[in-house]
């Protein structure tokens, strides 16, 4: 569908397209499977350690800082229960009379056995301490009153016992402890190490996928434009097939190598947070987990919103590119007519659209990234609360709801992060939906299933009833016939849109008839192998197209396999070597943009050079000689004549001086042949032909 300003409008392909999508990332990404399943691995390892970190806190707060027991009464009627109840978690005295747990095995246990072990008495209300064998030696006199010695030669004594000791006494007592919180330091400190370098690994494979795929794709865009028909180039402006080539993959990139491994990082995390929560202290972790069902909530209402605004935002940076695109190539006629202000104000439209686009996917952003913060700060404040409350009334310990606050605010990081990226992943999943859409859309001429074409070719054109039409219900050739023999010169005259260049279109098969056929040397051309046709062919244009780089590249276009004599050859032939010997390095000259440093009769010149290079049989001038001074058409018209010599030519021209001497000239008229014959059979005829000629005299 073709919208505003010409361009053609791009369909929301919509959701059931995700998948789709998806699929077609996958397959990008395929060959490369062993890389990146290294990268998951290594993305895997170092979300071990990040999740590792918090844990490890709590370990230095619960089994050192606030290395705290109880006693338990084992004289009671219930041992057995709580021997069986307590495992090996149970450390008895030498006379066996009492046992002791360390508190953070005790929260593992049900609350209401513990209250009803304090309830009768089973279970200590003071906390005790646990020295290592030896350290009771340091305790001042009498401190040892109340000490319990156990069966693995520690000692266990009374909480408040350490608080009346000096300050260098109590770290000679905890020597033990503080040996394990240098242990815990020692192993973070590991950890980070070892979460840098596997970072940094994860890093470098992840762009060199990511380059290499964008390398793949923008190899197979290339070779997908190339194969497209012309009709696809009439209605997709160069501006947007550059940014499909250049921005779209550029955001593809994005995708692979800054999404993907954060999206699977932040899965592995927030589904090993849900883990180690349950594992902590799973009535916890369930208050907490009563917050999922609006942050869900939240991120799908947020994935609508903004999936739709980076459509609209890639389809308006798109229409920019192609608006911009073509005002710049044609800067010298807006100038020449002096429209800028004009072409100004179209931009500034195009422009408006573009920031309100940006603006509206900023919009989304800037509630959705506070209102998470709001979430985050909620469950802290739920934690603190209620966890505080646990802590406080000894079922929870310190350490876990501290790990439990650090693995809370780490769970909304994963979230915000890809809140972030979304706009990148976003963008990368609009890019891809442009690319597979621009992939999967094929207007290609085809080639035949059973090819036939001759070893030798005479060079014999023929229309049959040819009828094709650019658009449906508008014909531009009706019921067309007509036959130009081998060696022989044909000429086609008509006024302006009468069908001429369309049946150049048709013999290159450009496009195919919508009726009749086009027959090379009696083989209709839909039978014919392309390269092999067009390699038969030679097309001189009006408008021709010249490369940056030399002349010879610019006549030989990469088939340097040539011999120098054939290109000397076509050189001569074409009359090129008038202009060409005047450069100081001959063919290998260099040209500038578009060949501005030649003239247009030198461009005409060095085109008749490129077609013969390839010895064509049949050789086709479509306007040749249309934009080119007396002197230089004389000069063609030389060339044209020693062309034609030698092969089937078939000349389009307004300037009719330059057929008088076809063999035979066709006259075209509303898309039909209605007169033929050589220059004096139809001047005599006083027809179209007469009258066109007329017209040209004034």
């Amino acid at each position: 569908m073709i919208g505003e300003y010409g361009y053609m409008e791009e369909g929301k392909l919509g959701k059931p397209y995700d998948l789709r999508l998806l699929l077609r990332l996958i397959h990008y990404a395929f060959p490369y499977k062993k890389t990146i399943l290294l990268a998951l691995l290594l993305t895997m390892l170092i979300t071990l350690f990040d999740l590792a970190l918090p844990y490890l806190s709590k370990i230095a707060i619960d089994r050192y800082i606030f290395a705290s027991s109880y006693a338990l009464r084992l004289s009671a009627p219930e041992k057995e229960d709580i021997a069986e109840s307590l495992s090996n978690r149970l450390i008895e005295s030498r006379d066996g009379s009492l046992g002791f747990i360390r508190q953070e095995d005790m929260k593992k246990l049900d609350p209401a056995l513990i209250h009803a072990w304090k309830s009768k008495g089973i279970l200590s209300e003071e906390p005790f301490y646990r020295m290592a064998p030896g350290a009771e030696l340091d305790l001042p006199d009498g401190a040892l009153q109340r000490a319990v010695m156990l069966k693995d030669y520690s000692t266990a004594v009374p909480a408040e016992t350490l608080k009346k000791l000096e300050p260098n006494v109590l770290l000679k007592v905890r020597a033990k402890d503080l040996t394990g919180l240098g242990f815990v330091a020692l192993v973070l400190i590991i950890f980070l190490i070892f979460s840098f370098w596997l970072g940094y690994g994860e890093y470098y494979l992840m762009e060199g996928i990511g380059q290499r795929i964008m390398q793949d794709i923008r190899l197979q865009l290339f070779e997908r434009i190339q194969s497209q028909a012309v009709r696809f180039f009439d209605g997709h402006p160069i501006g947007r097939l550059v940014t499909r080539m250049t921005n779209d993959v550029e955001n593809l990139n994005e995708m692979f190598k800054s999404v993907m491994v954060t999206v699977f990082k932040d899965i592995f995390i927030l589904g090993g947070i849900l883990t180690v929560l349950l594992y902590l202290n799973w009535r916890l972790a369930l208050v907490c987990f009563a917050l999922l069902p609006f942050i869900f909530a939240l991120t799908l209402l947020f994935s609508s919103l903004a999936r739709d605004a980076f459509r609209e935002l890639r389809a308006k940076v798109a229409k920019i590119n192609a608006f911009l695109q073509e005002r710049i190539t044609g800067m010298r006629i807006i100038q020449l007519f002096a429209t800028e202000e004009f072409q100004a104000a179209n931009f500034g439209q195009i422009n408006h659209e573009n920031y309100m686009a940006g603006m509206k996917q900023i919009r989304i952003f800037a509630v959705f990234m506070p209102v998470m913060d709001l979430f985050s700060a909620f469950a802290v404040a739920l934690l603190i609360w209620y966890g505080g409350g646990k802590v406080i009334s000894e079922q929870l310990s310190l350490g876990s709801l501290v790990a439990f606050i650090s693995y809370i605010q780490m769970f909304f990081r994963p979230i915000r992060d890809i809140a972030e990226k979304y706009n990148i992943m976003q963008s990368a999943m609009a890019s891809t939906e442009r690319i597979v859409e621009f992939m999967d859309h094929k207007e290609e001429i085809p080639e035949p299933a059973e090819s036939k074409s001759p070893a030798e070719v005479r060079g014999e054109i023929r229309f049959e009833n040819v009828c094709f039409e650019y658009e449906k219900n508008h014909p531009v050739l009706r019921d067309v016939s007509f036959a130009v023999n081998p060696g022989e010169m044909v000429a086609i005259v008509g006024a302006t849109g009468a069908g001429k260049s369309t049946v150049v279109n048709l013999i290159e098969r450009f496009y195919d008839p919508l009726k009749g056929r086009v027959l090379l040397d009696g083989i209709d051309l839909r039978r014919w192998r392309k390269q092999d046709l067009r390699s038969r062919i030679g097309l001189v244009m009006q408008d021709v197209f010249i490369f940056s780089g030399t002349l010879k590249n610019n006549i030989l276009l990469g088939e340097d396999g040539k011999v120098p004599e054939a290109l000397e050859s076509s050189i001569r032939e074409a009359n090129a070597h008038t202009f060409i010997d005047k450069f100081p390095k001959g063919i290998y000259q260099e040209l500038e943009e578009e060949g501005s440093n030649l003239s247009a009769g030198e461009r005409q010149l060095l085109s008749f050079a490129r077609a013969l290079a390839y010895h064509p049989k049949v050789l086709i001038l479509d306007e040749a000689t249309s934009s080119v001074d007396p002197e230089t058409e004389h000069i063609i018209q030389k060339a044209i004549l020693t062309m034609a010599k030698k092969r089937t030519t078939l000349v389009v021209a307004h300037r009719l001086s330059t057929i008088r001497s076809a063999d035979r000239i066709l006259v075209m008229h509303h898309g039909r042949i209605c007169e033929q014959g050589t220059h004096e059979e139809l001047m005599a005829l006083g027809g179209i032909y007469y009258k066109l000629n007329r017209f040209k005299e004034m």
